[in-house]
């Protein structure tokens, strides 16, 4: 038998009988021409929590357009902003209604009726099976005969009976929480999530719970998820890079939530640094936080103990890995001792641990790896993550592909190979996996470790993307000159539309209709920046998630849809609280800008799933043949 009959042999106990092949053959052949899903762009959420879940439950305005189109006409803006209120947060909308509606039933019937309609426009591009799959369990039935039931045509008794009794046995809320579920669910059919989930903001880790339920996700690695990557693989460097931000930021209860155990660093902080000066240890308090003068005492002492514990562990990847070229950032030793406080800096060997500075950090690496939560989360990252993703003719990547002052690319030596361009991407991808993975070779896994913090600050990464991370600069000179980082020749070169069709060439896309779609750097709306680039062969949707860039971004982020009609760039007002949006239906100021628009629908047959799709249908066809010739005998 040869290797392809083998195959169709393998393929025939899935479906035994030509008449099961032709049923999915039929099947596949009319998912091909149903319109594409909506593809939903977001980057740089930076632990906005609030923000981050606004947006992906209103869909970045999908949701809303759909009660615009079947309800602009007939309803008032008041009950379109509570319709669409009671979608986004069923559960609390619900709550508040119940106090002030006198006439629940009539309510109740109302928007159940509102809800099947609406969940019928976002159903309408999907298969039965499709739109089943997005339903739990327990309301399947009921929910299946209520959106596929057209009741001013067909048994109206028998569906209006349905809404009645759902009502008067008690169980409407849980029916307007379901629809509301599966309004959202059917809104997006796939989520890209262009890097930088972590860090700034006060809940990565709930932004991160949120991502891991989604049900069609990828993810692009960003500088600030692949430092709490090596974190949760054991790199000692990125584990005190994530302990410092965390501090700088008053976001030490991220990593409570992880179960990190911080009291060796504490009670280590607590007895070395009483004393000195903090001004520059002090933390950054976004969005109106405010913590007591005591509570920000401690996080300053434990943000310079960890600061300074992270400058001799780095200074051990650096001297490890010369290829790095990174000995311009030994910078330990090169400070007046006698004007900085430094209780725990040995003059003669500055980057030498003490024995109890070494059992610190092993016991904050054990505390990470045995996380169980953040390695849940960790292994998400992994799984659905990477340098960068193709798409559906697009290429998506968080910060650059490395380029030299001549717009050529850099070269970088990976176990003494040089690589540039796609291949340098492809072969960093391997050594972060093998740094988290590969527990048969110490070696490796330690290399692993060791680029991942390079990831994060080095010269030619290609998620940092700048000559240097002056971190050390910004804690210890004044001269504010050494604080500049000098972004990578990439960043002037992707303005230009030559070089972005380059690059999309090199990575095997189509550069006449193909883009670019970064994150990483935040695009300065208030200054006249625009995040169309390279005649619209680019795009970057990093338009300041975190309250820390929105000052000199003038908005709230940027995200990008996707659609059967083609491409909407949609940028966001900032976002007050869930509470607000709840109580007062305030939703997200949001502004459409139509980037690229088709004149017919794209269809499945045009995207990649279309592509596995006709890959099957041509392997049944093959085993419908061989059946018919006796060449595979049915199995009913």
């Amino acid at each position: 038998m040869n290797e392809r009959l083998k195959y169709l042999a393998l393929l025939a106990k899935r479906y035994p009988s030509i008449m099961d092949v032709s049923t999915e053959i039929i099947n596949l052949q009319a998912i091909l021409n149903l319109p594409k899903g909506t593809e939903h762009f977001l980057s740089d959420i930076h632990g906005e929590y609030e923000s981050f879940s606004h947006v992906m439950r209103n869909a970045s305005g999908v949701i809303k357009s759909y009660i615009m189109e079947l309800f602009g006409n007939v309803m008032r803006e008041s009950e379109i902003k509570s319709l669409a209120t009671l979608v986004y947060y069923p559960q609390e909308k619900l709550h508040l209604i119940k106090k002030t509606e006198p006439d629940m039933p009539n309510w109740y019937r109302i928007t159940l009726f509102r809800l099947i309609k609406l969940c019928k426009r976002a159903s309408w591009k999907y298969t039965r099976s499709r739109v089943r799959k997005a339903i739990d369990d327990r309301f399947t039935y009921i929910m299946e005969e209520l959106l596929h039931e057209d009741s001013e045509q067909r048994k109206p008794d028998y569906y209006n009976q349905i809404i009645d009794t759902i009502i008067e046995i008690g169980r409407a809320d849980n029916y307007i929480v379901e629809l509301s579920e599966v309004i959202r669910h059917l809104a997006i059919d796939r989520l890209h999530i262009i890097g930088d989930i972590f860090d700034r903001g006060p809940h990565s880790d709930k932004v991160m719970d949120e991502l891991s339920r989604h049900h069609s996700i990828d993810i692009q690695w960003g500088n600030h998820d692949i430092v709490w990557m090596g974190a949760a693989a054991g790199s000692a460097a990125c584990i005190l890079n994530v302990i410092r931000v965390c501090a700088r930021y008053a976001n030490m209860h991220i990593l409570e939530d992880y179960g990190i155990n911080l009291i060796p660093l504490v009670t280590y902080a607590l007895e070395y640094y009483t004393g000195g000066n903090f001004d520059e240890f002090k933390p950054e308090l976004l969005g109106g936080k405010t913590i007591s003068e005591k509570e920000e005492f401690l996080i300053s002492q434990i943000h310079k103990a960890a600061t300074i514990l992270q400058f001799k562990i780095e200074a051990e990847i650096i001297k490890r890995h010369p290829e790095y070229m990174m000995d311009d950032r030994l910078l330990l030793d090169k400070i007046a001792f006698n004007e900085i406080d430094f209780p725990t800096v040995n003059p003669e060997n500055p980057y030498e641990l003490t024995e109890e500075e070494s059992d610190i950090v092993d016991r904050l690496t054990a505390s990470f790896q045995f996380s169980p939560r953040l390695q849940e989360h960790a292994a998400f990252l992994y799984s659905r993550g990477g340098m960068y993703t193709i798409y559906n003719g697009n290429l998506l990547f968080h910060g650059c592909v490395p380029m030299n002052g001549d717009g050529s690319y850099k070269h970088m030596k990976i176990d003494e190979t040089d690589y540039s361009g796609r291949e340098l991407l492809d072969a960093i991808e391997r050594k972060v996996r093998e740094g988290y993975l590969n527990y048969s070779d110490a070696v490796s896994r330690e290399n692993g470790r060791d680029i991942m913090w390079y990831l994060w600050c080095g010269a030619d990464s290609p998620l940092f993307g700048s000559d240097k991370m002056a971190t050390f600069e910004r804690y210890f000179y004044s001269d504010k000159s050494t604080h500049s980082e000098k972004r990578n020749p990439y960043y002037t070169f992707r303005e230009k539309e030559d070089v972005c069709k380059k690059i999309l060439h090199d990575f095997g896309l189509n550069p006449e209709i193909a883009h670019i779609i970064n994150g990483h750097v935040p695009v300065k709306v208030i200054k006249g920046e625009s995040p169309i680039k390279a005649n619209g062969r680019l795009f970057v949707i990093d338009g300041g998630f975190a309250k820390a860039y929105q000052k000199s971004t003038g908005i709230a982020g940027y995200t990008l849809l996707y659609k059967a009609q083609g491409l909407v760039l949609v940028s966001h007002e900032p976002f007050e609280s869930s509470q607000r949006a709840i109580e007062e239906e305030l939703d997200i100021h949001s502004s459409e800008y139509v980037i690229e628009y088709m004149n017919e629908r794209i269809k499945v047959r045009n995207t990649d799933d279309g592509a596995l799709i006709m890959d099957n249908v041509k392997d049944l066809l093959d085993l419908m043949h061989a059946y018919e010739t006796g060449k595979i005998k049915e199995n009913r």
